[in-house]
């Protein structure tokens, strides 16, 4: 005779309970990351220092290839002088494409007569959880 298994509803308070239990393994596994991330800054920051110590510029061992390079970043402490200047130089290429999601909202919901030439919007439903 053939035994069926019954499987239980699924319910708002088992998908809760995986939710829940997901979450917090996340948490954990984040928290490995940036510990182990860490830890790879510095060793990355003992390899400069030695090359720096020696006067190198590389070091190969039998792990692999470390060497220097120039990372250069940029940023601007006054934004309204650097649109200005972006502005009168033409220059928009230097700022990055993309728009602010809550000044444009914010904008839209203040105009709602104005839609800026180009504008995609799109709305989904998303759920959100909240601990208890």
């Amino acid at each position: 005779m053939e035994t069926q298994q019954v499987t239980p509803p699924i319910t708002p308070d088992t998908l809760m309970r995986v939710y829940a239990k997901m979450r917090d393994r996340l948490e954990v596994l984040q928290r490995d990351v940036t510990v182990v991330e860490d830890s790879m800054k510095a060793v990355k920051s003992a390899l400069l220092e030695y090359c720096k110590t020696n006067g190198m510029d590389s070091v190969r061992t039998a792990y692999g290839l470390a060497y220097k390079t120039v990372r250069t970043t940029y940023s601007t402490a006054d934004w309204e002088s650097f649109h200005k200047f972006v502005l009168e130089n033409n220059a928009p290429h230097l700022l990055e494409k993309r728009l602010h999601q809550g000044n444009m909202k914010d904008f839209m919901a203040d105009n709602p007569e104005f839609i800026p030439p180009g504008l995609n919007a799109s709305n989904e439903y998303v759920m959100t959880i909240k601990r208890k």
